[in-house]
């Protein structure tokens, strides 16, 4: 099965989740590739590596209607070359970076704090614990919006592990909402990647990033 074909798969799959958004992650993908998933109907886009983001913003740029999103590391000295082209970043982790986004920001930008749930030593994020501290601090920067919280969860097929994460997860975006702070509304989750985002959907995520599963022979979208 081809692009076309994964993609009506996905669809389908998500046809009792009319509001949630897929953002098709290129890391794996051609410009080619990302292009037949542009002409399949998808407007969301998103990149793991600066460079790989820059060429695809640039040979894709005739089209007009579609957002892109930056899920890795930002290092500081490529932060100007990617703020201002992408709609929404979704892997906020350090207030230093939060400082320099603000500086380099033209407008407000929509970020997604990125929590370690997994509490893998190799892995980014804040802590679960310290999210709720940083999120307050963030008030000094105007640039920043907090529209909710992004994990990688564990790379298991253990389903308790997995909806574990992704109910702590949920827990927390509820009680960063409760602070109603107007620059954190924190209603989103950007949670659930190829090969768990459909135990991710039962835990209220509203961002699902999918890339792998587009370029399966598998009708079952499984890895």
């Amino acid at each position: 099965m081809g692009i076309k074909e994964q993609a009506q798969y996905v669809r389908e799959s998500l046809k009792d989740y009319p509001n949630v958004k897929i953002v098709a992650a290129t890391k794996y993908m051609t410009v080619e590739q990302t292009e037949e998933l542009i002409k399949c109907g998808f407007k969301d886009f998103g990149e793991n590596r600066t460079d790989m983001f820059l060429e695809k913003y640039e040979r894709l740029k005739d089209y007009k209607d579609i957002n892109w999103h930056f899920f890795g590391v930002v290092q500081s000295r490529k932060i100007r070359d990617i703020v201002n082209k992408i709609t929404c970043l979704h892997s906020l982790d350090r207030l230093s970076l939060a400082i320099e986004l603000n500086k380099k920001l033209t407008k407000p930008l929509d970020c997604f704090i990125q929590v370690n749930i997994s509490e893998e030593a190799n892995k980014q994020g804040v802590p679960a614990n310290k999210v709720k501290t940083f999120v307050k601090q963030l008030e000094a920067y105007p640039n920043i919006r907090v529209v909710g919280l992004m994990c990688i969860a564990k790379l298991t097929f253990d389903e308790d592990v997995l909806r574990k994460s992704f109910r702590k997860m949920r827990d927390l975006k509820e009680e960063i909402e409760e602070m109603n702070l107007s620059y954190a509304p924190c209603h989103e989750l950007s949670m659930g990647m190829s090969n768990d985002y459909k135990i991710a959907l039962e835990y209220g995520t509203t961002v699902i990033r999918l890339g792998r599963i587009f370029l399966q022979e598998n009708k079952n979208g499984l890895i």
